[in-house]
């Protein structure tokens, strides 16, 4: 039963905050309209008084803006209280002011009579100072701060989500602190932008008090004289000071709201509030509150000024700087706790050593928009889609892209980088479209002429409308992110054996584990050592061979680990048991692969060089010229045939040919006689060597 009653207990609240603001705001609104009584009146004023203290408590109280974020709602609903209040009370103070002093309330008129004595010409000072106070200071200021921090909130937003994004990209946060963070700052830029607006109604309510004063001072005058037949200096005397204490009544709550306002949008960012702040930085250095003293003296002992005053607060001052320079001397001869070792070290410490990003990159301001999500830009999401279609075709999932923006860029700039050097870079112009031109175009178009960087073809950037135009003539049009994520995945396919380090290695090998524990637990550490594996696997990626056939590449090295631990030896064999795939690769659609061959002589002089030095240094430099040039021809001839360039060599040569010939002829694939399949024939297109 008594659950039963918690429930209800618990619903019926839920019901009443649901309906406390509908209603709240329906009966400010109704005091507009409807006639309130004095009594009335008084609980009133005494509520929005003791509500401008509360906000203004805790706007002081107060760390962070958003732990306030009804802010700007409730200047909203107390401006509205403090206006409705204004038309009850002028509604009543013309009604009843006849009657004296009172008629209108004895909060009305305890300000209207002792806060200002009674005299009516000080009362319209007072409150004149006050507004120019509200006005022209206090509204003014925090109207402005907000507004700047409005705009600097929405200018900083593409730069703070692009760093939550690269922390998730790089695995320093989870998706739940992303989107917590991604709101956080949203909801940071709805407040100040919310606050500039609101500031604009606290601008308006100062306004509105000086022209309800005046029209109740006329209105008053109007009635008291013409209807009630009262002479003009006591309905002066009387409508004034009730309008005086009206008006008074407003203001001070109001100038509370505009002070609260002002605290909440000129803060710095802190984890202490106001009155932390303000003593901690004010009241701490004991030689500024001792100058402070000695000129305060100075000016007490001047003769003709008020000696006590000044001299009392220069004791005062100077008591502090006393008991702040006691203190600063007990901390420092204090015995040091044992935790103060560590508080040293953390000054210069192994956390102050930033590790080089394995893949960056880096960004100019007007590229931002590509990598935020806010802003429609869809980089982000292209490159999660490069690095999962490389884990699919290479067979390991390379590191992640940390992305930045770089203000030494030029604005449309970007730079790709490996270990943290560069080894790419470009300017893209985003709502632009890169027309590339793959050699049979039928036109030219207007724009700015350029290389596309990915693959150094020429290309032209154009508008958004010439874009079918370009198609047409046979271009191959791609946008800003589609630019930069081409240019990522290309260095990312060419430097893939360097991505390829000891912690993805051993990632590879425990996701393997889980599938082939036998295998893995076979080889390493039992036969060959953890580098031997990386060598090998960094050795076919070198020449552009996926390792995703890992249990063949397992298999052949543990078959042959027991006779060679040497990874070059190691590669060819393996190589030999990826034979079909790696001829697959090359010619996948014909059983028949076209090759160039090495003429037996040149195999013979190949041979010597290789015994007597074993590295290409060794070929004698008029021979490697030639063989050089003879091979840049054989493999163009292939590509202009629509042949993939392939040299068939011994098993012996395959190694140090292809590192010889891969730098300047990249397309030319080198194969030793064993990595032929015996279901694939061979015809030979040209022999290299002929007349050496």
């Amino acid at each position: 039963m008594s659950g039963l009653i918690d429930l209800f207990s618990l619903k019926n609240a839920a019901s009443l905050r649901n309906i406390a603001g509908p209603l709240l705001i329906v009966m400010i609104l109704s005091m507009m309209v409807l006639p309130l009584p004095p009594f009335l009146l008084d609980i009133l004023f005494t509520f929005n008084i003791s509500l401008s203290v509360i906000v203004l408590m805790l706007s002081i109280n107060t760390v962070k803006p958003l732990e306030f974020s009804s802010f700007p709602a409730v200047i909203l609903i107390t401006t509205l209280l403090r206006l409705s209040l204004n038309v009850a009370s002028a509604r009543v103070v013309l009604l009843r002011g006849h009657e004296g002093e009172d008629a209108a309330g004895r909060v009305i008129g305890a300000f209207g009579h002792f806060l200002v004595g009674g005299n009516y010409t000080i009362g319209i000072v007072v409150f004149i100072i006050l507004v120019i106070i509200n006005f022209y200071v206090v509204t003014h200021g925090a109207h402005r701060i907000a507004q700047v921090g409005a705009r600097f909130t929405l200018d900083a937003m593409p730069g703070k989500q692009m760093a939550i994004d690269a922390d998730l990209n790089s695995g320093l946060i989870g998706e739940e602190e992303a989107k917590r963070r991604r709101a956080e700052l949203s909801q940071e830029a709805d407040f100040f932008g919310a606050m500039d607006g609101a500031g604009a109604f606290v601008v308006r309510d100062a306004m509105a008090g000086v022209m309800v004063m005046l029209i109740n001072i006329v209105g008053g005058l109007i009635v008291g004289v013409l209807q009630h037949g009262l002479d003009i200096g006591t309905a002066a005397k009387t409508y004034t000071l009730l309008t005086i204490g009206d008006g008074l009544v407003a203001q001070i709550p109001s100038l509370m709201i505009s002070t609260a306002a002002g605290l909440m949008v000129a803060r710095v960012g802190s984890d202490e509030n106001i009155g932390q702040q303000f003593l901690a930085q004010l009241f701490t250095n004991p030689q500024i509150i001792l100058i402070a003293a000695a000129i305060i003296g100075g000016l007490g002992i001047i003769p003709g000024m008020p000696h006590f005053p000044f001299i009392l607060f220069a004791i005062l001052l100077g008591s502090l700087a006393y008991f702040r320079s006691r203190l600063a001397k007990v901390a420092k001869t204090a015995p040091s706790p044992i935790e103060a070792p560590a508080a040293e070290t953390q000054e210069v410490s192994w956390d102050d050593v930033a590790l080089v990003d394995v893949l960056g990159l880096e960004v100019g301001y007007r590229l931002i928009s590509l990598v935020d999500k806010a802003q429609d830009g869809d980089l982000l999401k292209r490159i999660k889609g490069i690095r999962k279609k490389f884990a699919q075709d290479i067979g390991f999932l390379p590191p992640s892209v940390h992305i930045r923006d770089n203000l030494e860029l030029k604005p449309n700039a970007y730079k790709i980088s490996l270990k943290g050097v560069t080894v790419g870079a470009g300017d893209v112009y985003p709502g632009m479209f890169l027309a590339i031109n793959p050699g049979r175009v039928t036109g030219s178009l207007p724009g700015t002429i350029t290389q596309d960087p990915a693959f150094g073809l020429p290309a032209v950037w154009v508008e958004a409308g010439l874009r079918e135009q370009a198609q047409i003539q046979g271009y191959t049009v791609v946008d800003a992110s589609t630019v930069v994520a081409t240019h990522l995945n290309h260095l990312i396919q060419k430097h893939a054996s360097e991505l390829l380090g000891r912690e993805e290695l051993q990632k590879l090998l425990d996701h393997t584990t889980r599938e082939l524990p036998k295998l893995v637990e076979d080889l390493t550490p039992k036969l060959v050592s953890l580098s031997v594996v990386q060598k090998v696997l960094q050795n076919l990626l070198d020449e552009s061979i996926p390792i995703r056939d890992i249990r063949s590449i397992l298999e052949a090295m543990i078959d042959h680990a027991a006779k060679t631990q040497d990874p070059e030896e190691l590669t060819a064999l393996v190589r030999a048991r990826l034979s079909r795939s790696i001829v697959q690769q090359i010619a996948p659609a014909s059983n028949e692969l076209q090759v160039i061959t090495i003429d037996p002589k040149l195999e013979r002089l190949l041979m010597q060089a290789m015994q007597s030095g074993g590295a290409e240094a060794a070929m004698e430099p008029g021979l490697a010229d030639t063989l050089l040039r003879e091979a840049n021809v054989a493999a163009q001839n292939q590509e202009n045939m629509g042949i993939p360039p392939v040299l068939l060599v011994p098993a012996q040569l395959r190694t140090l040919l292809s590192r010889f010939l891969r730098r300047a002829i990249p397309q030319l694939k080198v194969l030793a006689h064993t990595e032929v399949p015996d279901t694939r024939s061979i015809k030979v297109t040209a022999v290299l060597g002929g007349r050496a």
